[in-house]
């Protein structure tokens, strides 16, 4: 049976809305969106991250980013600053209230998603990450030949660390 593009189309698009939709179950006591979630964790560990690069590593429009920082920065777990080697540029990076935040977040995702991805050995989702990592790599590169703006991703998105 010949394999057609829509059949990998559906099988990613249910496994990306299922495992929202349970990490979603698990941020709501903490009042978060999967997206805050990611955004979060995308900023941790560095000094920093142009809202360009962020809105591409989150896979999110840059004015549904804007928005989501903006929030982020009321509830003081992200601040913006200029770039020191661009002033041009701005960057987002967390707070200390944001990093106590993002670790507290990535506990309890742990405690409900467990060491590796529901319904897999760990062999298999050391099989599914390089080969889901190369195929963003592979779409990202296609859509960058056809002059369409695509969003890279080098990491899963969401994953936690």
């Amino acid at each position: 049976m010949a394999r057609q593009p829509q059949d990998l189309l559906h099988l990613l698009t249910r496994a990306e809305r299922l495992a929202a939709r349970r990490i979603q179950s698990v941020l709501d006591a903490y009042d978060c969106s999967v997206d805050a979630w990611r955004v979060l964790d995308l900023l941790s560990g560095d000094e920093g991250r142009s809202m360009t690069a962020l809105a591409e590593e989150a896979a999110l429009p840059a004015p549904t980013l804007t928005k989501l920082i903006d929030q982020l920065v009321d509830q003081n777990l992200v601040f913006r600053r200029v770039d020191p080697a661009d002033r041009r540029r701005v960057l987002a990076q967390l707070t200390p209230r944001g990093l106590r935040r993002r670790r507290q977040l990535s506990r309890a995702v742990r405690a409900e998603w467990g060491p590796m991805s529901p319904g897999l050995t760990e062999d298999e989702e050391d099989q599914l990450m390089p080969l889901l990592g190369r195929l963003s790599g592979a779409l990202a590169d296609r859509g960058d030949k056809d002059g369409a703006t695509t969003t890279a991703v080098g990491n899963p998105v969401g994953r936690a660390r």
